[in-house]
């Protein structure tokens, strides 16, 4: 849209604050923005000279604009996050945080359930969280365990049951692990009350948890239960042990969330403490894209709002490395100079300086292997004689099966590594009964046909698993695409583990522990690996026939009894009328011996 377009519908828009949102051409939503005042917010994208080449490029792409007027400031910026989050334009910040964060669910059901869930269900049920890491919510629900008398079971613990006498306390009673709700010896009353420990527990308020212990601890001692009190005090124990392990610098109550930003071009990295009574409940460290050369402010405000609702938050206090607009009334934001909240800042930051250089690792990690993979290629281009560095290869693969239809399949590699989405499986069509040449032929064949109808580039290498025989088929598909001199062709022999060129009397062979070796092993497995179980899904869907169930008059039992008896086609070709009038009976038995002898004539 251009200045002069705009000033048309400037008038038209509102003075009060509210949400903006930006279309293209094809109906897409490409930005949401917020403002305090609508017209001079969208006014200054056509009135003045933009420095960023991507907003120049946002505001040539508009061609609508939509509004939404809202009371205040604090709902605009509100509206604006929801928006973002629901349609993800393209020029908005975009967080790359799509985990499925995991749940602790209290089930809605009589004597309530405690377990980890990933999906998050409109069932009536509780859920608490999310957290960010499964292995440690799997630590908190066993460390939960051996302090919160709650069931296991799956039992359906209805009043109705229980007074029925159904079921019986099973070992986690006698383990002192469950209170047996399952026969009445412990009432809804009584479970609750631990239900609320646990959540208590898990806000990182542990010490309502530890003074119901103390106090009963003490009640059975007053009764003389002494072992039942040294189990209480276990568990005491236990608890202050886990609070001395997760309290940050000192026990004073604290309940804030912790924001720091470290923004690297066009790459922010955020991490989120939360903190209840003192203690570090979770953590978390996302990327987020820009795009519009946003501050570190924008981002961090809009990142902060996020992250609150995804996990929930209801602190009423944000501490963060400077000034952020986030205008909820009922927080407060805090940048501290110095003291307990300092630390947790620095603590934050840390985390984020971590994250980044974990990231660092991984990438110099991953250049590193490439390097290695590299190598190897050169040496199986040296070993080879090849013009080019391998860095495409396909290998190809018969499979069949006693008789049934046979299958092709193709495994790529590039630079040294499965390119598994460039795998390729074949049902052969134009052969028929098991002729392994022709098959390698139609399947080279239909593979580049294909690549050449692409206008997609050749491998540098291929390979097919297989005999001279085999080798000589592919390389008469090459030919008759037209597009011999393209690739490298190259036969694997099934046992020797020689390598032969076409044309060449004598085999090529590599040394045994050398790195070209290995890799040919490599692919050659994969292709084996992926044939196999291609060849596999086909039966079991049941979408093989064998040979026999083409011969007229012969159905699938009776190929199937043939089968079973005889173990493969090739041995029911060689099998006298008698022996197959045994299986099938004298009719069926003269069809299928006189379609073999067709055959053989």
């Amino acid at each position: 849209m251009t200045s002069a377009a705009f000033q048309h519908i400037a008038s038209s828009l509102p003075l009060q604050p509210g949400i903006y949102k930006y279309y293209n051409a094809a109906g897409e939503l490409i930005y949401v923005g917020k403002a305090k005042s609508i017209r001079k917010r969208v006014s200054s994208y056509f009135s003045k000279t933009f420095t960023s080449y991507k907003t120049h490029e946002l505001v040539q792409r508009i061609v609508r604009i939509e509004f939404t007027i809202v009371d205040s400031e604090q709902d605009a910026f509100l509206l604006e996050n929801s928006l973002i989050k629901q349609f993800q334009p393209v020029f908005n910040i975009n967080l790359k945080d799509d985990k499925s964060y995991p749940y602790i669910v209290i089930r809605n059901e009589p004597f309530p359930r405690v377990f980890l869930t990933r999906k998050k269900i409109n069932d009536g049920s509780e859920y608490l969280g999310p957290f960010t890491s499964v292995k440690k919510v799997r630590e908190l629900l066993n460390f939960i365990r051996q302090t919160i008398q709650l069931r296991t079971c799956s039992l359906d613990l209805s009043q109705k049951n229980i007074a029925k006498k159904k079921f019986k306390v099973c070992l986690e009673y006698h383990l002192g692990n469950c209170k047996g709700p399952c026969e009445g010896l412990q009432s809804a009353g009584s479970y609750n009350e631990n239900l609320s420990l646990l959540k208590s527990l898990l806000k990182g308020n542990l010490s309502p948890v530890i003074k119901h212990y103390r106090d009963e601890m003490k009640n059975f001692a007053a009764e003389l239960a002494f072992e039942k009190a040294e189990i209480t005090r276990k568990k005491i124990e236990f608890l202050e042990n886990y609070q001395s392990k997760s309290v940050v610098a000192n026990t004073r109550e604290l309940d804030v969330d912790v924001f720091s930003i470290i923004k690297e071009k066009e790459i922010a990295f955020i991490n989120y403490l939360m903190v209840r009574n003192g203690t570090i409940v979770q953590t978390e460290t996302i990327k987020a894209e820009t795009h519009l050369e946003e501050t570190e402010e924008e981002i961090l405000s809009f990142s902060l709002a996020q992250l609150r609702e995804t996990f929930n938050s209801d602190a009423t206090e944000i501490i963060v490395p400077f000034t952020v607009d986030y205008p909820k009334s009922d927080v407060i934001v805090t940048v501290p100079r110095g003291g307990d909240k300092k630390k947790l800042l620095e603590l934050s930051e840390k985390n984020t300086a971590y994250f980044i250089e974990e990231i660092k690792n991984k990438e110099r990690l991953k250049l590193a292997k490439n390097v290695d993979h590299i190598k190897v290629l050169e040496q199986l281009q040296a070993d080879l004689q090849l013009s080019e560095l391998p860095l495409h290869i396909e290998c190809f693969d018969n499979s069949n099966f006693q008789g049934s239809y046979p299958v092709s399949a193709m495994v790529c590699f590039k630079n040294g590594v499965p390119s598994k989405n460039d795998y390729r499986k074949f049902n052969v069509k134009t052969v028929e009964g098991i002729n392994d040449f022709a098959t390698m032929k139609e399947a080279v064949h239909r593979r580049y046909k294909r690549l050449q109808d692409e206008e997609q580039s050749f491998p540098q290498l291929i390979i097919i698993d297989g005999g001279k025989g085999q080798l000589s088929a592919a390389m008469e598909a090459i030919e008759e695409l037209g597009a011999g001199g393209r690739s490298t062709l190259i036969g694997l022999a099934k046992n020797e583990e020689e390598v032969f060129f076409g044309g060449d009397s004598e085999s090529l062979k590599l040394p045994y522990n050398g790195n070209s070796l290995k890799l040919i092993r490599r692919i050659r497995d994969e292709v084996h690996r992926f044939g196999i179980t291609f060849h596999r899904q086909k039966r079991s869907r049941g979408t093989f026939k064998n040979e026999l169930e083409d011969i007229p008059g012969i159905g699938k039992n009776s190929a199937d009894l043939l089968i079973r008896k005889f173990r493969s086609v090739k041995n029911i070709r060689e099998k006298s009328m008698e022996e197959l009038a045994d299986v099938i009976g004298k009719s069926k038995a003269a069809i299928v011996y006189n379609y073999f002898l067709a055959k053989k004539q």
